[in-house]
This record gives structure tokens, sequence and C-alpha cells, in this order.
């Protein structure tokens, strides 16, 4: 068997690229990382425009244990920034007004978004039967558990801010895998969380990014790596032979003891379709949610509501065309000059997924008349930037978690391979962060005898 030209490939340089590169190296091989864009980051992009720090692609990032881990070791700990005390305070659209998402059992018994009834049913989640929410959609689960008020209009409306999805149609146990894990093996939601709270490994509370934005962490990261990061590079192909992967790219080709394919779902499935067609079938089953982003600006005072918080979501009863909406320039300090609001306004989704088809006029109008319903507007707002995602938000479906595990395992089979970004373990960034850890380790372990002796 010959040796291999390099010791890994990883196939993309967004935030999961990166973080399986890192662990790469912690793990004593040294990667190639090829991506094909000119600048390093995925999806993470962040922009200044007109005095004003905007993102076009996620927002804010939790810190998990496993993402604060790598960010230490690679010495990117110190650039995080965390998001104001006041961004916990969040809203939901109701009846046309905007009220505080519950932010505790207190608050749930005192809210107006749920109806006496629909609180009694909430408060006795303790005492509703043990089920198995593992063939489940969030809406089945949560309705069992917590009542169909609540799953509808406190958990459906949450995952129209990250999923901009449909909880009738996503998986609880991908969604939710500690809640359906609590109930497996606590028989409630409460008891599992205060059971769950002790001895666990911690990253960090709130909300975080950087001083320049999310795509900050994505230079930071990359920066780390120096030659092994090559930008602007293509790979055309990934072929298994004997004892490595040959990855093809540019008119040029590498054989590599281990690969982790760090790209969208239609990209992987795409680049295995040789050398596994049941397994290229799998991946490409992942379906994605379309989402416009758009970024305006509106002077201070501007509002009859107040621009304050986190932002606020827009649940479907309402019959808005707005997902929901991010106060930025609220979150973290230099997102606005003095006297504006940096607004991120999100709309489409499985909610309405023509939107993208949309032109920027109509786009804009509709942010408009959206915002101007919700936050009652003196003067017309400014936009700055407006991004079309066609494959936005991975939709994990209630096969979702059987399906990635019959991915992996197949990778395993192939040897050498790990499977990394937000269609595998989460759509969050910390979530694509982690799946990259994992994968250069499953990687690494699936490398042939040749391979780990280099």
């Amino acid at each position: 068997m010959s040796v291999p030209d390099v010791d890994a490939v990883v196939v993309g340089a967004g935030v999961a690229g990166l973080a399986a590169a890192h662990e790469l190296r912690a793990l004593g091989a040294e990667p190639l990382v090829l991506e094909a864009e000119e600048t390093p980051g995925g999806v993470m992009r962040s922009e200044r425009v007109g005095g004003h720090l905007l993102e076009r692609g996620p927002n804010t990032m939790r810190v998990k244990a496993p993402a604060l881990a790598l960010l230490r070791r690679a010495g990117v700990e110190s650039d995080l920034l965390e998001a104001a005390p006041a961004g916990r305070r969040r809203f939901i659209l109701h009846q046309g007004e905007l009220e505080p998402l519950p932010a505790g059992p207190w608050a749930a018994v005192r809210t107006p978004l749920l109806s006496a009834r629909g609180k009694l049913r909430l408060l006795a989640e303790p005492l509703t039967p043990r089920g198995d929410g593992a063939s489940e959609t969030v809406a089945e689960f949560c309705s069992r558990r917590l009542g169909g008020e609540a799953s509808e209009r406190l958990v459906g409306t949450f995952l129209t801010g990250v999923y901009a999805g449909d909880e009738r149609r996503l998986g609880a146990e991908a969604v939710f895998p500690d809640l359906v894990r609590f109930e497996r093996e606590k028989g409630s939601i409460v008891r599992g969380a205060l059971s769950g709270r002790r001895g666990a490994s911690r990253g960090l509370s709130g909300m975080w990014s950087t001083p320049d934005g999310l795509a900050g962490l994505g230079r930071g990261l990359a920066a780390g790596l120096g030659d092994g990061l090559r930008l602007g590079v293509r790979v055309d192909a990934l072929e298994r032979e004997e004892d490595a992967w040959r990855v093809s790219f540019g008119g040029e080709s590498v054989r590599a003891g281990a690969v982790v394919l760090a790209v969208p779902a239609e990209q992987a499935a795409a680049l295995l379709s040789n050398a596994d067609a049941e397994l290229a079938k799998a991946i490409a089953g992942v379906c994605y949610a379309p989402v416009v982003s758009l970024s305006v600006s509106i002077a201070a005072g501007d509002s009859v509501a107040p621009v304050e918080g986190f932002g606020f979501l827009v649940p479907r009863a309402e019959g808005r065309r707005l997902l929901g909406c991010l106060f930025m320039s609220r979150l973290f300090p230099g997102r606005a000059p003095d006297g504006r609001h940096l607004l991120t306004c999100m709309i489409g989704g499985t909610r309405w997924p023509d939107a993208v088809d949309l032109d920027d006029g109509s786009l804009s109008e509709l942010a408009r008349i959206e915002l101007d319903h919700t936050l009652g507007l003196r003067g017309d707002p400014e936009t700055l930037a407006l991004t079309r995602w066609q494959r936005a938000v991975p939709q994990p479906g209630r096969d979702h978690v059987a399906r990635i595990a019959g991915a992996r395992a197949r990778a395993l089979r192939l040897g050498g391979l790990g499977l990394a970004g937000s269609w595998v373990e989460g759509v969050g960034v910390t979530d694509a962060l982690a799946s990259g850890i994992s994968a250069a380790g499953s990687a690494l372990r699936g490398r042939p005898p040749s391979a780990e002796s280099h």
C-alpha cells in the first residue's frame, strides 16, 4: 500500500470545517483545508455598510462546552463578545402586540400568550404519562407533554426563529434531543432538566459574537491554519482508493488518509455519489428551508413600540409575512451609528418559500409594512442589505436521527470519512462546530492501517 500525500483533507472552511481542521491537528494529523469561496467562514458573513456592522447569515451563537474547549485550544476565545444582558428579553407578536416570551414558570403563569387552560396543561407536564418521542414530530411530542397551546404558541414560534420551519414536520428527537431523552430516562421534561443540571459540563451562558461579527470568528479560526488553508479551490471529485481517498480539485489531486466533508448536504451527496450511492442518496434526502435576510436601519425614536431586547418572533397564527426581527444594535456595541437602530428581518422559511423569488424592491416594501405593523414606524426604514438563501436552514424530519446514524455507519465502513455541517448535529453555529469536532475523530478512527502508521 502506498503512503497518502497528506494526513487529511477537509472540504469546506465554514465553522464546521475550520473546527474539524483544528481538531485534526489536536489529534496529531496535519490537514489540508480546501474552500471554494475566497473567504473562510461559510455562511458567517459580516459586512460594514453605512456605519453599520450587519450579518448576512447567522447573527449570534451559543458557546456550548465542546465549542468552548476548541476555541480555547485555537486561541480565539478572547475574541468572543457577549450580547448585552437586555438581549435576554425576547418577544412574541400576539394579537398584534409584542408580548414578552415567558422566561420561567412564574412568567408562564402570568403570560397572556396562553389561556388559563393552556397554562394548567403546561404546568401539569411532570404528571403526564411517559411516552417515546423518538418517532414523533415536535408538534406531536410537545402537544403530548405540554399541551396544544404551548406547542403551537410557544414552541412552534421558537422554532420559527431557529429553523424557519414547521413544528408539524420537524422531528422531536432531532430538534430537542435532550427533552426526548429527559422523558425517556426520567419520565418528565421538568424532572430530567432538574437532574441534568447537576454535574453537567457547561459552556458559556448567553449569546455571543465577536467585535467584527461572526465572520471575525471564521477569520480567527482560519488564521491558525496558515498554509494548510487554500481558498478559492473547489473540489471536483472524491474517489475511494484501496488505502486512501483521492481528492481532485482545479486540475490537481491529492491522496488523503482521511477526509472530512464539511459542506451542505447536497454538495456532500454529489461528491460521494461514486464512492457510495446509498450514502449519497441518504444525505441528499436532507431538506432545507429558504430564507431572505434583510438588514434595515431606522432612526432612534422612529417607532412607537420600543426597540429593546433580542427582538421578536411572529407565530403562524398571526398571518403575517415576517418570521421575526432581531434588534442587533441592542445586542452588541458598534452595530449602528449613534441615533440609529440596526434590525435584521427574516422572511420566507417553510411558511412562505417563494419569498426568495421576489425582487429587491418588493422585499424592502414588505419589510417596511411588516415593521410598521409590529413596531409602528414614524419614518421609512433604510434597507442596507438583502440576502437570499435558497437553502438556508436544514429541516430535520422525524427520520433525521436514523438517517444521520445510517449515514455515519456507512461512512465508517468506507473508512477515513467524517461528515460535518449544520445538517448533521444541529443548525446553530455551535452545533455545526461540534459536528466538525466529531467528524475529525470519526475520520481518523476509520483510516486504514497504512494511513494510521504514516
